[in-house]
This record gives structure tokens, C-alpha cells and sequence, in this order.
């Protein structure tokens, strides 16, 4: 149904100073962060939309689209997708526009059950697979070959219980965009949890400012006083990674289960996790737009879109053991009111990184010693910027 490139194809440079971009390149202790304009610039973003938000993207939990004939719509830069499970349990993903006249199969957002897709426009139907079923009035026109006008299909994949799909259909195996992450999730059983809540938020922040706050803990001892109470602020350390991410684990305080208040969990243990693994938490940024904390007892994911240079819409939601849900005083809030905190003091600063930037004669800056996630992340974005 489509036609994917398994080697990623070459692309332009982005509308950044090289020389600035170099200086990102630098050796970690000499290199600066990315230019100002890769944040406050609408040209930046617009170039980032065409070649790495085109690229593999995560749209959600695959729990969404459940059972077979379920499909949901996921708003992708101006355009949108729409995932469809097929009869044979199959997640597909197609662009949502009818091969008619281009109306939208499903309003951006929203999910359906049905045997097929039909456009709410003329009519036409659709098999789960994407194949044209009918279209009204064309029955008796002999040259109308309904081969011609599948829906356009584009590679899907369920990873952990994520789904990721390539609208370009050029950014080559799934399994090189993760790479090694594989083996630091796969313990944590992710497909098998159930999501208990999930919180949406707009952050008045580029995108980049908000992973590059996840993948450093130097700021946390400032703005984190329950954070740093659970878990110490210069423990752990960060991933070599080789692939489109970068992560690093932080250590549980003694005492404390996991990341909440009080320390203490209110779930269970996830089953299959070694002694290393139950006493910290891993926190992994999927670009562009996944970030996964691997918790003991429960996983947070950040879905992050960008809707303008300044501002992110984020989606934030727990999962849990099925386990969990079992017990008799089960209450996801031990976790889900200890993050929503978190989450509310990082916005803010990632908020004021925003503004700050906007100086007049703001220079971005060197990096400290704390900041190698950081690095890794900054120097990833400076060589896709790059075209490499």
C-alpha cells in the first residue's frame, strides 16, 4: 500500500547560521547550546515539520485504537492520520483524506468503531486495509478501476504499546530509530499497562526547551524541593545512545519506592524488573516527540506537538500494572499529583527560558558538566540541522 525507502534520504539544511550550528558540534565542556534562532524562528519550526516531524512520530498509546474496525484521527503538523486497526488486528495508518475530493474521513481527534471508513462526504467506502470498497455512481463506469484509489498508506508499527508511524515513507527501519532503547524497555512490560489518567498542557515553550529540561537534573535542586526529596538531583547517569533518542537514570533515595510525594507507591511492582531497575527511574526521550520515565511501579509518557515556535501542547498520562487496578484502595494520584507538580514548576521555567530568549542580545550559552543529556540531545538537532 505503500512505498517505503528503507535508507533515510538526505536532506536540506535548515534556515540556521552553520557557524553557530558548529559551534553546538564542539567537544562536550567547549560546545554551546543551539542557536537562538532554532527556537524563536517560525522558519526553524516550518523546516523542523518537513523533515523531522515527518520522520518516525509517535501519536499515542496503540490502546486506542483496541479492537478490530476501531480508528481514531491524530493531528500531525496541517495535516492529519488516521489509524485504523484492521480485521486482522493489524494497526494501519493512512493520510486522512478521502482519494475523492480530499474531505476528511474522521474530524481531527476523535475515534470510531465501525466495519469500514466512509467518507461523510460522498460516501465513499473504504475496507479496513484501505482498499475502496464503492463508490456511489461509479458502478456502471467500466473505466473506473478501484485499484487506482486506495487510501494513501503510510508505515505504522506498535512499539511497547506505542504507535509510531512515517508519514514520508522515506525514514528507513523503525528498529535503527530506537536502536538500543529496545533493551531498556522491554522489561518494563509497557504494552501490558493501563492507562489510569491522562492531563493535556500548553507550554508557552519551543519544543527542544522542554526535552532539553527532561534530560538534565541540574536545575532540580532549584525548582524540584519534592522531586530532590525522593530522589537525589546529581545521581545516575546518562546513556551512550546510538539512534533517535537519548536517556539517562536518576536513583530512588533510600526509603523511597518510587517518585511521589511521600516516596511510597500506591500500585505494585512491574514483574519483570531487575534489582538495578527497581530502584531508579529511566527517563528517555523518543524524538521527536515521546519522552517514557520508567518508573518501578508505573510509566509517564509526554507526547509533545508543536503548535508554534513558542508553545507545546503537551499530553501527559500514568500507566499501571493491570494488577494495580486490582487492589482495593488502588489511587493512581500518588503518582499522578506528584508529577502534575513536577510538570507545572518545569513549564514555568521552560516558559521563562522562552521569554529570556527573546533579548535582544541573548547568546546561547556553554553547557555544565551536569548537562550531558543535554549535549547529546543538542547535538543531535545540530547535525540533522546540518543535513547530516
Amino acid at each position: 500500500m505503500f512505498n517505503q525507502q528503507l535508507v533515510k534520504e538526505a536532506t536540506p539544511a535548515a534556515p540556521l547560521n552553520r557557524t553557530d550550528l558548529e559551534k553546538s558540534l564542539q567537544p562536550f565542556g567547549l560546545s554551546r547550546m543551539l542557536p537562538k534562532a532554532a527556537y524563536v524562528e517560525p522558519e526553524v519550526l516550518a523546516w523542523e515539520r518537513a523533515y523531522i516531524f515527518s520522520g518516525w512520530i509517535c501519536l499515542g498509546r496503540s490502546s486506542e485504537v483496541l479492537e478490530p474496525g476501531s480508528m481514531r484521527t491524530y493531528s500531525i503538523g496541517e495535516t492529519s492520520v488516521l489509524l485504523v486497526r484492521d480485521e486482522a488486528g493489524t494497526v494501519r495508518a493512512f493520510e486522512n483524506a478521502c482519494r475523492h475530493r480530499g474531505h476528511e474521513l474522521l474530524p481531527c481527534g476523535q475515534s470510531a468503531q465501525r466495519r469500514a471508513i466512509v467518507c461523510p462526504y460522498h460516501a465513499w467506502t473504504y475496507d479496513l486495509d484501505g482498499g475502496l470498497r464503492g463508490a456511489p455512481g461509479f458502478q456502471r463506469n467500466e473505466e473506473f478501476d478501484k485499484t487506482e484509489f486506495s487510501l494513501n498508506a503510510m508505515p505504522a508499527v506498535e512499539w511497547h504499546g506505542w504507535v509510531f508511524v512515517d508519514p514520508s515513507r522515506t525514514a528507513g527501519y523503525f528498529q535503527a530509530h530506537v536502536g538500543a532503547l529496545e533493551d531498556v524497555v522491554a522489561r518494563y512490560d509497557a504494552a501490558l499497562l493501563r492507562t489510569a489518567e491522562t492531563h493535556e498542557y500548553d507550554v508557552a515553550a519551543n519544543w527542544k526547551i522542554i526535552i532539553e529540561n527532561y534530560q538534565e537534573c541540574y536545575h532540580c535542586s532549584m525548582i524540584h524541593p519534592e522531586l530532590t526529596k525522593v530522589s537525589p538531583p546529581r545521581s545516575g547517569e546518562n546513556l551512550d545512545t546510538r539512534g533517535d533518542w537519548v536517556a539517562g537514570w536518576m536513583e530512588l533515595r533510600e526509603g523511597a519506592a518510587t517518585m511521589s510525594l511521600d516516596g511510597s507507591s500506591g500500585g505494585v511492582m512491574i514483574a519483570r524488573l531487575d534489582e538495578h531497575e527497581q530502584r531508579t527511574v529511566m527517563y528517555a526521550a523518543v524524538m521527536p516527540n515521546l519522552l517514557i520515565s520508567l518508573h518501578p511501579d508505573y510509566v509517564m509518557t509526554h507526547l509533545l506537538t508543536p503548535l508554534a515556535p513558542d508553545l507545546t501542547r503537551i499530553q501527559c498520562s500514568w500507566a499501571f500494572p493491570s494488577a494495580a487496578f486490582e487492589l482495593p484502595d488502588f489511587d493512581p494520584a500518588y503518582a499522578v499529583d506528584f508529577w502534575d507538580l513536577t510538570n507545572r514548576q518545569d513549564w514555568a521555567a521552560c516558559e521563562s527560558v522562552q521569554r529570556g530568549m527573546r533579548a535582544p542580545h541573548y547568546v546561547p550559552g556553554p553547557l555544565a558538566p551536569d548537562e550531558d543529556g543535554v549535549y547529546q540531545f543538542v547535538t543531535k538537532m545540530a547535525r540533522r540541522y546540518l543535513g547530516s
